[in-house]
């Protein structure tokens, strides 16, 4: 265009002979959104975005393009009246209408979900997410006075928040739940309220959020601990921080540790080089033991790990996380739970759930998530494209689907070899039964 500046047109000249070059191409957007020429900025960004979805300032840069513009500033005279079909704010010729596209898909009539005809309803369970919660008192206490210097929280989150994963159930009811229900049981048996527990699988299939609703069944205090707020470079304050969240931990008890990322806390000794981390083993195992048997009563340790092949085997002793449990990719009915989580306040319309739940076998959670977003990408580049805003639909899942594989395969392959030729004493044979049903041995 004549109005140009050289510096635009230099610019187009460039992006033209290096069209895969993003940052000179979001340069370019940036001039162009800075002197009002919306729509080709759009175009510019959409461009960017189809070669690095993830880049934080072409996002940005879209934010800036699709939002409405701010209201003039009230004049002397008020202006009159619009009619009642003129066009928003945002209905210029320089940038999209997104509050036009909004009204669009206000008008939309469900069903937004479809059901397959031998689909007996929605599962009963969703896949919620954590709740917000409140930090405690230093004494586990809900008084908002001092707060410790761990965090300690009350989480919202039950088992039936989880839909199916009824043999993960089955086995935390048996290990912790069923015995803090009947204490007259508890007493009659001699079973302590003291316990550990270590969950590992592939990442992203949601040992954290189950720790989380253990927690709100035993209706018990939440604190979760990761290397990062253990580890010191100071001599000695690792092993200061292990025995005071512990401290914290049986104060407010009855309270649920939650010990993520064990193979980083409680690596093989035999492995580390450096003392400072073995003496933080040591620490850890003391503090699993207690001073005495009392000690740690109403304390229950929960740990995952994606790798309980590099923990170290004293962690696992009768007394410390001597139960193991398999949380395994989502079935069925958990995955979904969790589509319909993740679609629940997203424009979606003719979306079956279920056909998408059977054709997605083996994704994680953290899979199936990412699934949805870049179903919802794909319709919102669609939208500024043509200018029409529209609704997620059964056919943008299903290309996503054609996009996104399993995160779990690589986690498998690893842990196949450890199965079968280091299964001391059977510690894998949940894995292994698995392995065998999927046919993956």
């Amino acid at each position: 265009m004549s109005d140009e500046s050289p510096l635009i047109q230099s610019l187009r000249t460039a992006v033209a002979a290096a069209p895969d070059d993003v940052p000179l191409r979001l340069h370019l957007a940036g001039l162009l959104l800075d002197g009002g020429r919306g729509q080709e900025a759009i175009s510019e960004v959409a461009a960017a975005l189809q070669r690095d979805p993830g880049n934080a300032e072409a996002q940005a840069l879209m934010a800036r393009a699709v939002a409405p513009p701010a209201p003039p500033a009230p004049a002397t005279a008020p202006a009159p009246p619009a009619a009642p079909d003129a066009p928003g704010p945002a209905s210029g010729a320089g940038s999209y209408d997104w509050r036009r596209a909004e009204g669009e898909l206000a008008d939309v009539v469900p069903p937004r979900f479809v059901e397959s005809p031998d689909d007996p309803g929605d599962s009963e369970h969703r896949d919620e997410g954590p709740q917000p919660h409140k930090p405690l008192a230093a004494d586990g206490s809900d008084d908002p006075g001092e707060t410790s210097a761990w965090e300690v929280e009350r989480t919202g989150v039950r088992l039936a928040d989880i839909g199916g994963m009824d043999e993960v159930k089955e086995r935390l009811d048996a290990a912790f739940l069923a015995p803090m229900r009947n204490p007259e049981l508890r007493k009659l048996y001699g079973k302590s309220l003291r316990g550990g527990l270590l969950m590992y699988g592939p990442p992203g299939c949601g040992k954290t959020y189950i720790a989380r609703a253990v927690a709100g069944e035993l209706g018990a205090h939440f604190m979760s601990v990761s290397i990062s707020d253990v580890l010191d470079m100071w001599i000695g304050n690792s092993e200061r921080n292990m025995r005071e969240l512990f401290q914290t931990a049986r104060r407010s008890a009855p309270c649920v540790l939650f010990l993520d990322e064990l193979d980083a806390l409680g690596a093989k000794r035999s492995q580390l080089r450096h003392s400072g981390l073995r003496t933080t083993v040591n620490q850890l195992l003391a503090e699993l033991d207690g001073v005495d048997a009392a000690a740690n009563e109403g304390l229950f340790v929960l740990a995952a790990t994606n790798h309980p092949w590099d923990v170290d085997g004293a962690l696992r002793r009768p007394g410390r996380l001597d139960r193991t449990l398999l949380v395994l990719p989502p079935d069925q009915p958990a995955r979904e739970a969790i589509l319909r989580h993740h679609l629940a306040d997203r424009p979606i319309a003719g979306v079956d759930v279920r056909k998408l739940a059977k054709r997605t076998d083996g994704f994680s959670g953290a899979d199936l998530k990412y699934l949805c977003e870049t179903a919802a990408e794909r319709a919102l580049m669609d939208s500024v494209r043509t200018g029409q805003a529209r609704m997620i639909g059964q056919d943008d899942l299903l290309a996503a689907l054609g996009q996104v594989r399993p995160s779990t395969r690589p986690w498998f392959d690893t842990a196949r070899n450890v199965a079968q030729f280091a299964n001391e004493g059977g510690t894998y044979d949940d894995l292994l039964a698995y392995l065998k049903s999927k046919r993956m041995l």
